[in-house]
């Protein structure tokens, strides 16, 4: 008699209603995944042809914008991202598969110059790029559909074959997309989903036929895994932050108030470089402050999945409970509440702003990953970038000025990836580079820089 596998339910975040369940895979279950993806690999160590690869994904591209309402409202229901930034998500899902199938023209190597020595003389050298193997990708919860798209979809067009481990609250949508893959002629293996808990994921990590491994997730989690890997496998890691915004005086602010708020409360702050520390410059701290505040009290906050609500819930309940105790902690401290400061369920949390919570309390110095922004005041530039850089990680950061030596000072000096000139940290495309420094990753992610961590370098030199 056969027995069934036992499920991982699926529970929508704000009122605990079913969305849905996948199957939890066994251990020998997941043996016969990583089998399976290094067998074909070591058979096809050149991967699919390409043209078989841009012709899968042009196709899930086309089944993806079929299945564009049912993928929003997964999204939506699974994970708790408002509707209308579901159906974003979509059609950044969309656009990034069809940028891996793209990007496939430019997995390419180049001429290695020879003739400089007299030992190279009569000598040529040319590189290619080849799948560098079994690709081992973990998820997060917070873009289900797009971070998915990130780890998975490069390695299809770069020929590796791929398992992916979706985060558990948010499985669903990944399994639509790995089904996406099959009906779009990728052939069995090339992509596998597996469901397992933590002890079974760690085994797959440290496997030595894993060859290059993406994580996203906590920082804590993502370096212990790497100090886990086998000699020579591949590592990419993408963690959080605690995001930086400069204002100067000369920045406007009833434009900046907008994209302050979009980048604190988008997801309700459950992004990796979500809007946190705004340090202000000049005589606007308290207009700035009321107006965030006022914006803030007028978001819609509720279930995902209506129209119009703009604040969805927190992923768990737990981690209401843990926002509003920084936030309690930080007023307790002598915070000025602006806005919010409280839970509006089980599942919700206002969203808040904050004026100048002390420095050591948890909202100024750790990733709240909440709809919280802080204010602070700062008595110039220098001081502002010294708090900017005072926190062990960095990300993005954005300044808000229309002073261009300022504006370039902050540039120069702001430990950050990447710098968003007058406009939130949150602004991102899928084909620029993406990375986390000191705690907050390793490696750049985005769509072209993955597909070329997931090849590797093969020369040949002839003699003529």
């Amino acid at each position: 008699m056969t027995t069934k596998n036992p499920e991982l339910e699926v529970f929508n975040p704000f009122d605990d209603s079913h969305v849905g369940s996948v199957k939890i895979n066994s251990a020998s279950e997941i043996e016969e995944m990583l089998e399976l993806g290094f067998r074909l690999h070591k058979e096809n160590p050149r991967g699919l042809s390409a043209h078989r690869r841009i012709q899968v994904l042009q196709k899930a591209s086309s089944i993806m914008r079929k299945k564009f309402d049912e993928l929003s409202m997964l999204i939506a229901a699974e994970g708790g991202k408002p509707l209308i930034d579901a159906r974003i998500e979509v059609e950044r899902a969309i656009d990034g598969v069809l940028s891996c199938a793209s990007e496939i023209s430019n997995i390419v190597g180049n001429e290695i110059p020879m003739g400089l020595t007299p030992a190279a003389e009569g000598k040529l050298a040319f590189t290619t790029r080849e799948p560098i193997g079994l690709v081992l990708a973990i998820s997060a919860f917070n873009h289900p559909l797009n971070l998915i798209v990130h780890q998975v979809a490069p390695a299809v067009a770069t020929g590796c074959p791929v398992i992916v481990k979706p985060a558990d609250d948010t499985p669903l949508s990944c399994q639509m997309f790995i089904s996406i893959l099959s009906e779009a002629g990728l052939p069995e293996g090339w992509a596998q989903m597996v469901c397992c808990d933590v002890s079974l994921a760690q085994q797959m990590v440290t496997d030595q036929r894993i060859h290059f491994f993406t994580f996203i997730g906590s920082a804590k989690v993502g370096w212990y895994l790497r100090s886990l890997l086998p000699p020579g496998t591949r590592i990419a890691l993408e963690h959080g932050g605690a995001a930086p915004v400069i204002l100067d005086d000369s920045a406007d602010i009833d434009a900046l108030v907008p994209k302050l708020a979009k980048g604190g409360f988008y997801h309700s702050g459950q992004v990796c470089v979500s809007v946190q520390r705004v340090f202000i410059m000049g005589d606007q701290t308290a207009e700035i402050a009321s107006k965030l505040g006022d914006y803030a009290n007028n978001l819609v906050v509720g279930n995902a999945i209506y129209e119009k609500t703009e604040c969805g819930p927190l992923i768990r309940n737990k981690e209401v409970d843990r926002v509003d105790n920084w936030v309690a902690e930080a007023i307790k401290g002598g915070a000025k509440l602006i806005s919010g400061g409280s839970k509006i369920s089980n599942s919700c949390y206002a969203p808040t702003v904050l004026l100048d919570p002390p420095k050591e309390s948890e909202v100024s110095k750790s990733e709240i990953f909440g709809p919280v922004i802080c204010l602070y005041e700062s008595e110039n530039l220098s001081e502002a970038i010294s708090h900017c850089n005072s926190l062990p990680f960095a990300f993005q950061a954005s300044i808000f000025s229309n002073n261009y030596s300022k504006i370039i000072e902050f540039f120069n000096s702001v430990d950050a990836s990447a710098v968003m000139i007058n406009d939130h940290t949150a602004f991102r495309v899928d084909w620029m580079p993406f990375a986390g420094r000191g705690q907050s990753g390793y490696g750049i992610g985005g769509i072209p820089y993955t597909m070329e961590d997931m090849t590797k370098i093969k020369m040949a030199v002839l003699s003529y």
